[in-house]
């Protein structure tokens, strides 16, 4: 992937060098109890895990940290993070104002362990993710490492699919989708639930794809395997893969994110057509 010398966000604030990551609340630790209750507050009730986290933590409200500095300038790692995260903003502020709207920046955190956002208590173990209550995008780089040495999903294309992707996930909440499938849980079953998650999912992979189209069409980004690269990445963190992975067997109804197989498709439908109303997975007749 060609990115150096690309414009750098300002929108990154980095928590790296922060001991613990910042992520206690009231001056307790989370513990393991606490995880499993709310795995379980999320299975039953359908309550954020990171609400959870938050409440039995101490906390009746997430303490949300003031914007930590941009990362350094002699960092490699956070020169390319925040390479690519400018790039979407300059392909998603384009899109938006083509049709009339106006894109709001999310920002990007960089941490390490844990730390606190407007969702509750963000950990390492969840990936990167994406909080609507404070616009942010959460990422600990060893997940990188993760995707290359345990996933064998390597490569910087694959990468910056991940930050795309989440991204997408921003554009989604811009757009209402996200507010949208929220206002159904608790009010379908889990597995209908489940499966407009999976949709969701689908969608942001194929935004993450016309952000790729259009990225490569006006800095032409893209070297020879970066496509498939960015597919591998998405079919290693399939849900059929994963639970393959972490259980030998594979339940569709509890499906999430997608199936490989779908997860391929659609981020490839985005980054051929940049179209994002080719993305409307929720209308789709076969995902």
């Amino acid at each position: 992937m060609k990115w150096e010398g690309n414009r750098q966000s300002g929108n990154v604030e980095d928590r790296r060098s922060q001991r613990g990551g910042g992520g206690i609340f009231g001056g307790r630790s989370i513990g393991i109890g606490t995880i499993v209750l709310a795995i379980l507050g999320f299975v039953f009730f359908g309550v954020n895990p990171l609400t959870t986290i938050g409440v039995l933590s101490g906390s009746g409200s997430p303490q949300v940290q003031q914007p930590a500095p941009a990362p350094p300038a002699n960092d490699p790692q956070g020169a390319f993070v925040s390479t690519v995260l400018a790039d979407t903003e300059d392909v998603w502020n384009q899109l938006f104002q083509q049709s009339g709207g106006r894109y709001q920046e999310p920002r990007l955190v960089l941490y390490r362990g844990v730390t606190p956002t407007a969702c509750g208590t963000g950990q390492s173990a969840m990936g990167p993710f994406y909080c609507p209550g404070d616009q942010k995008v959460y990422l600990d780089l060893d997940f990188f490492n993760t995707l290359k040495r345990d996933l064998g999903a390597d490569g910087e294309f694959a990468q910056a699919y991940v930050i795309a992707h989440e991204v997408a996930h921003h554009v989604q909440n811009l757009l209402g989708i996200t507010d949208k499938v929220d206002a159904m849980r608790g009010r379908i079953s889990e597995t209908q639930m489940n499966a407009l998650s999976v949709r969701l999912e689908l969608q942001a992979d194929c935004l993450a794809g016309v952000w790729g189209h259009h990225a490569h069409k006006s800095r032409q980004i893209l070297e020879n395997g970066d496509i498939e690269r960015a597919m591998n990445a998405a079919a290693k963190i399939g849900d059929d893969a994963i639970q393959k992975r972490s259980q030998g067997y594979v339940v569709p109804d509890s499906f999430t994110q997608g199936s490989s197989a779908q997860r391929v498709r659609w981020f490839t439908t985005g980054i051929q057509t940049g179209s994002v109303q080719a993305c409307d997975t929720f209308n789709a007749s076969s995902l």
